[in-house]
């Protein structure tokens, strides 16, 4: 496998996103979808591809979100989305969805996050300004409990600074946890060997070097 270069187009918007990290869900999994972003890969599962989705609210088999007349305002995902269930779909209490987090029942989560080190360490719930809201929720949980975390993201903070960076300076969520990052200008997978970029959106590969900290190196 070599770097797959798209410099002919611009980065990807949230549903190109959304739909690239679909592709990489195996079929049959179980799988939790973050609040914000990653809520979205809903939207762009196959049909038959088998994936059952978990919610910390406590529902497994979830669908893609209510449109229209589908909207059900006792039927949301966590983070208060209006949803559809799947045939199947089945309903528990809050504490058991937590314990089939903790449990290591979850094949794959997916998560936001404000920074990924190079080495897997993730940071999401809170960027420790004195005026900021934490959001733990479940995703020190999620982080620990499932068996593959991918995160989902915008590669630049308003700032321009790269939110893959050689050591996570917000408080961490998780220590190695995170395989893999997906964002809007490249895939990236990230662990004990560093930051390896598996495909590029709108910049090469040379270009994004030269706007990141941490060292990248080729597929």
């Amino acid at each position: 496998m070599s770097t797959q270069e798209h410099t002919d187009r611009g980065p990807l918007d949230r549903d190109e996103l959304a739909a690239r990290v679909a592709q990489d869900i195996p079929d049959g999994s179980y799988v939790n979808l973050g609040i914000g972003q990653p809520t979205k890969v809903a939207d762009h599962l196959a049909a038959d591809s088998g994936v059952v989705l978990h919610t910390e609210n406590g529902m497994l088999g979830m669908g893609p979100a209510a449109q229209d007349d589908e909207v059900d305002t006792d039927l949301t995902n966590a983070g208060k989305v209006p949803v559809t269930e799947l045939p199947g779909a089945a309903y528990f209490h809050h504490a058991d969805s937590f314990a089939m987090m903790r449990g290591g029942h979850l094949d794959v989560c997916v998560l936001g996050a404000f920074q990924v080190a190079g080495n897997g360490d993730l940071a999401n719930w809170h960027t420790g300004a004195p005026d900021a809201i934490p959001a733990v929720g479940g995703a020190m949980d999620l982080a620990i409990g499932a068996k593959d975390v991918l995160v989902m993201m915008s590669l630049f903070a308003k700032d321009g600074s790269a939110k893959i960076v050689p050591a996570c300076t917000y408080p961490l969520t998780g220590v190695g946890c995170v395989s893999r990052v997906y964002t809007d200008h490249g895939v990236f997978a990230v662990g004990p060997d560093g930051v390896t970029v598996l495909e590029t959106y709108g910049l090469s590969f040379d270009e994004l070097a030269e706007r990141m900290d941490v060292p990248l190196q080729r597929a």
